[in-house]
């Protein structure tokens, strides 16, 4: 008679396993759900818009808008004279908060009047183009070279002179605001 000496536990042959000790199956479809859900935008871009308003979203954002939103979007305006970009789902997740502001509050319908009302569902092209209406260029000031600013969950699209001109302004502040509780745990 043979005795078998047991194996060394492997860390990586149990991850494989799965719960009736079968092999667990990895989906590559969870793993790219997953990633959408955790989709963050960030950096600065500079892009441009042609005649037409159509404006290319740069490459390294497509495939998490596409995985994310199928390259269904959302455009409407922000007080700061940019426009807002949201992927859809994003988007009408906000929009359901929105709607449910106290109609009778005079900045809460105010907000809702402009957000909601300028909010333009745009589809992402082939070739990764959105075309933003004049309504909305027009608003922004939006001519030809723009800046687009990831912002976790959404962008922003200035008009490029306006972002040089706002971010100046920005980091020339003294700071005299009072910190937001949220932000006064937070090193940079």
């Amino acid at each position: 008679m043979t005795l078998r000496t047991p194996r060394p536990y492997s860390v990586e042959k149990w991850i494989k396993v799965g719960g009736k000790g079968q092999p667990a199956r990895i989906s590559r479809q969870k793993s790219e759900d997953r990633a959408a859900l955790t989709t963050v935008f960030r950096g600065a871009t500079k892009v441009s818009l042609d005649a037409k308003g159509r404006m290319a979203i740069p490459t390294r954002y497509r495939e998490r808008l596409s995985a994310r939103c199928d390259g269904e979007i959302v455009v409407t305006v922000d007080k700061d004279h940019c426009l807002l970009i949201y992927p859809l789902p994003d988007w009408e997740e906000l929009e359901r908060k929105l709607v449910r502001l106290p109609s009778m509050n005079k900045v809460a319908r105010n907000i809702v009047r402009i957000m909601v009302g300028y909010a333009t569902e745009v589809d992402m092209d082939n070739n990764g183009r959105i075309l933003v209406s004049r309504e909305l260029r027009d608003f922004a000031g939006l001519d030809k070279s723009a800046m687009l600013i990831g912002q976790g969950n959404k962008f922003e699209l200035w008009d490029e002179d306006s972002w040089i001109e706002k971010r100046d302004a920005w980091l020339a502040e003294d700071g005299d605001g009072e910190l937001p509780a949220d932000l006064e745990s937070i090193s940079f």
